[in-house]
């Protein structure tokens, strides 16, 4: 199984599951996806969609998932990390009204440059990452909250 996590952002993602949706009907993603979808709304019939996922079920998904799609939120990749979690990580983008400024990019990249995840800059990069994880082995999880902290920090400096 699959999970995707799209975070609790008022802004939708929309971009994401359109990809996702387009993989399953290209048979690049075989097995079951299962997506907490915050506020992105989408229909269809190749994923199980649910808004918000009660903590406990959300951390059995993680848990169960051979593969987690995430965006760019650090918490989403953290908690998913110390399950030892094979990760792909899309960031949202402001041009796109997804987010209000681009800082997923740079915890995405920072998480990608250390090997813990398959980072990606768009969501065109989706199908390769995909293939990409069957043989992934990300790097352990060591806690780095000074970076973090710096990104976070900027990132509440611009709102």
């Amino acid at each position: 199984m699959i999970l995707v996590m799209l975070g609790t952002q008022n802004n939708s993602f929309h971009r994401l599951l359109e990809e996702i949706d387009k993989l399953i009907q290209k048979k690049i993603i075989t097995e079951p996806v299962i997506v907490q979808a915050g506020y992105t709304k989408y229909e269809t019939q190749n994923m199980q969609i649910f808004d918000l996922i009660p903590k406990d079920q959300l951390n059995k998904y993680q848990k169960e998932a051979s593969l987690i799609i995430t965006h760019g939120g650090a918490g989403s990749i953290i908690t998913s990390l110390k399950q030892g979690k094979k990760i792909i990580a899309v960031p949202r983008k402001h041009e796109y009204a997804e987010h209000v400024n681009n800082h997923q990019q740079e915890i995405v990249e920072l998480f990608d440059k250390k090997k813990y995840i398959i980072g990606i800059k768009g969501v065109e990069d989706l199908e390769q990452a995909i293939i990409k994880s069957k043989d992934f082995v990300p790097q352990k999880y060591q806690s780095d909250n000074h970076k973090m902290l710096q990104i976070i920090e900027e990132f509440i400096n611009q709102i």
